[in-house]
């Protein structure tokens, strides 16, 4: 069965146009010599060099989102800005990106995937200079504007350049790579951040990008080609969906914004989060209200009519959240409970970035042998566990080990939920549509990381907070235990200090206390909650279409 004669279609297909749905309608019923070339189309470079070329670039972009997490105190101080102006280098870039991220399949229809593809790296190489050399915080902020525009497309161009360099039977083992690129990167990312301010400075963290910057365009120059069924047309630059852009803008902007300033604002007590949220409402609303009805959509929201698309787009949202909470939240808990400097919080994240380097391989070998959505049951059962197992071992006494330990189980089952789901999201879909797919299922991943990140922190504060309130009952002159610890900790501190401190000492010492145990049971609801979400998860997973798999071809593949 030939390519286009295979796509599932979910009472329909879902044509860009009319005149992509009368082209792909004649190659169906009487394929034409380039419609056999299409099929038959192979890279000139192998496809491993082409991955690992592209999977270079997109390594660089996601280590950057998570890089300069440790170093805004420096930056703030540097630049004579306060910590909470220091957080805007964050934010800037994440708005710019999330907006770039879904607009890959147009800008790749305008000039060419790999011209696209080569402008990504050029902008963001540049920016990452300029970022470095920035005299001041406003200077920084505009410069990441550009940097996060530029990394918005490669990420998902480098996803779709493996999609269509690999046969359809092996893109499992190819977005092993992809994945251990989008996993791996913000795992070390905070301990090599933290590493290059310490012991450089924090304008460091951007030159490291230049010399990778210019290695990836080199070698996309010369090893990348764009297939057959993607051809550049300037002419749609001349009719730019400048409504659907602006709609767009005004979505990811307000909903980053409101995301990433929320906690520090108190949320909707805000009237300036209130003002951003509303953005996001009316920008999501006007968006897919628009996209829907153009022919030509800067973002083909079409493709969620697809079944199987739609719910791989879900079940991603939710695979990014978790990744993207459980690496903020493991860190973040060592240093405020435990002591633990950045570095060493990062460090601690080290070995499960490692055990990926195990896993993903074999993650990506059973997408040939199993169905992906049996693959990613299997992933969301160990994710459900994991989690499960970490609440039972969060401790005010954790050893390092253990902490390094949590960290190897809580990433075991991202390959394979990430590698299936993904492989999953192509299947029964045409291949002129992979920059759609690829800019959506990245989309929805980065979106979901950081509605998660701000989600568990507020939940993680409110538990704290609930906790504290509950524990503080017991600090009455009645509860024993409580009495024990003050006697024992003021006789200790009034040998150190004098006797006549010991009683507000040891007070102190029992309210910081608290205060640690009260945070410490907050971290475990959360994780409590991740648990529950996982569960759900798994039955999600059977919804998806149950391919065969090694069978190739699109919607051939399903049943």
């Amino acid at each position: 069965m030939g390519s286009t004669a295979g796509v599932l279609r979910p009472g329909g297909a879902v044509p860009e146009s009319p005149a992509q749905n009368a082209v792909q309608t004649r190659t169906v019923e009487n394929p034409s010599p380039a419609a056999h070339d299409h099929s038959q189309w192979k890279p000139r470079a192998n496809p491993w060099l082409i991955a690992a070329t592209v999977a270079l670039a997109a390594f660089m972009e996601v280590l950057d989102t998570s890089i300069a997490n440790v170093a805004l105190p420096h930056i703030a101080g540097n630049l004579g800005a306060s910590t909470d102006e220091g957080t805007w280098v964050l934010t800037s870039y994440l708005v710019a990106n999330a907006i770039v991220l879904p607009l890959g399949g147009w800008a790749s229809s305008v000039l060419g995937r790999k011209n696209f593809f080569l402008l990504c790296i050029t902008i963001f190489t540049i920016a990452s200079f300029l970022c470095g050399i920035a005299p001041t915080l406003p200077m920084l902020l505009l410069c990441r504007i550009l940097q996060g525009a530029g990394g918005g497309g490669l990420q998902p161009m480098a996803q779709a350049i493996m999609a269509d360099s690999f046969e359809e039977h092996k893109r499992g083992q190819a977005f092993a790579l992809y994945g251990l690129v989008a996993v791996l990167a913000p795992s070390i990312g905070p301990t090599l951040g933290g590493w290059i301010t310490d012991s450089y400075s924090w304008r460091w963290i951007f030159y490291i990008n230049i010399p990778v910057g210019i290695l990836a365009y080199i070698l996309v120059t010369r090893v990348v080609d764009d297939p057959p069924w993607i051809k550049p047309n300037r002419k749609l630059l001349l009719s730019v969906d400048y409504l659907g852009l602006a709609f767009l803008t005004l979505a990811m902007g307000g909903l980053q914004i409101a995301l990433d300033k929320g906690e520090e604002n108190d949320w909707f007590a805000s009237p300036f989060i209130c003002f951003f949220a509303a953005l996001f409402v009316f920008g999501i609303a006007g968006l897919i209200l628009w996209e829907w009805r153009q022919k030509t959509p800067l973002i083909n929201l079409r493709l969620f009519k697809f079944k199987n698309f739609a719910i791989c787009c879900f079940l991603m949202m939710l695979v990014g959240g978790v990744l993207n909470a459980s690496t903020v939240l493991h860190p973040q808990m060592l240093q405020q409970l435990l002591g633990y400097t950045a570095t060493n919080a990062g460090m601690a994240l080290t070995a499960g970035g490692f055990s990926l380097v195990v896993v993903m391989p074999f993650a990506g070998w059973t997408t040939s042998k199993f169905p992906a959505r049996n693959i990613a049951a299997v992933g969301f059962a160990i994710f459900a566990f994991s989690f499960w197992y970490t609440t039972r071992q969060l401790s005010l006494n954790m050893s390092f080990a253990n902490a390094s330990w949590l960290r190897v189980v809580q990433l075991a089952p991202i390959p394979f939920c990430f590698i299936s789901i993904t492989n999953a999201a192509y299947v029964g879909l045409p291949r002129e549509q992979s920059n759609q797919v690829s800019g959506l299922i990245n989309f929805v991943r980065n979106i979901g990381g950081s509605i998660f990140i701000a989600l568990t922190g507020a939940a993680v504060t409110n538990r704290a907070m609930s906790h504290q309130a509950r524990l503080q009952e017991s600090m009455t002159s009645l509860n024993q235990p409580f009495q024990h610890f003050t006697k024992g900790t003021g006789g200790y501190l009034g040998q150190v200090f004098g006797s006549h401190n010991s009683a507000v000492l040891s007070q102190a010492s029992a309210y910081q206390e608290l205060n640690r145990q009260a945070a410490m049971l907050g971290y475990v609801d959360v994780f409590k909650m991740l648990f529950w979400m996982a569960i759900g998860m798994i039955f999600l997973a059977f919804m998806l279409n149950k391919n065969r798999p090694g069978k190739g071809g699109g919607g051939g593949g399903m049943h």
